[in-house]
């Protein structure tokens, strides 16, 4: 003879809310460092995209003469400038890729600390700032 009676299988509503507020304090605690790295990340890939470009300038430098100007900047490192008879390049495997924020790398001759300089501005794409914020050079 069947039982009317049939225990439920299952979580009651406290069981899952308790649940929930511990996985609410997980992501509370986790979710900073992970995003605290992902933005030191970034700021590591800027410096080495900046090392690369400043390699490529000096070879630049050896086979023309001179550093490219502010208006080839660093699409002369990827396409021979029409005024340049002596360019050997490409000297970039591919053109200059963008900041891993999405913005135009900065390059001015001279610099302001010598022959030239490559500046990101950073996450919020605009001069100075603190932290992911502040510009990157080397």
């Amino acid at each position: 003879m069947p039982s009317r009676w049939r225990p439920h299988h299952g979580f009651t509503l406290l069981e899952l809310l308790v649940v929930m507020v511990i996985i609410g304090l997980l992501v509370g605690y986790v979710g900073p460092r992970y995003f605290a790295q992902i933005g030191k990340s970034e700021i590591k890939a800027a410096r080495a995209q900046i090392d690369g470009f400043e390699k490529a300038i000096e070879q630049y430098r050896l086979d023309v003469g001179k550093f490219p100007t502010n208006e080839q900047g660093l699409n002369a490192l990827y396409v021979r400038p029409l005024s340049e008879p002596r360019w050997q390049g490409p000297y970039l495997k591919k053109a200059p890729p963008l900041d891993p924020w999405g913005n135009l790398y900065l390059y001015r001759t001279p610099g302001a600390n010598g022959d030239f300089e490559i500046i990101s501005l950073g996450k919020d794409g605009a001069p100075g700032g603190d932290g992911e914020a502040a510009d990157i050079g080397l």
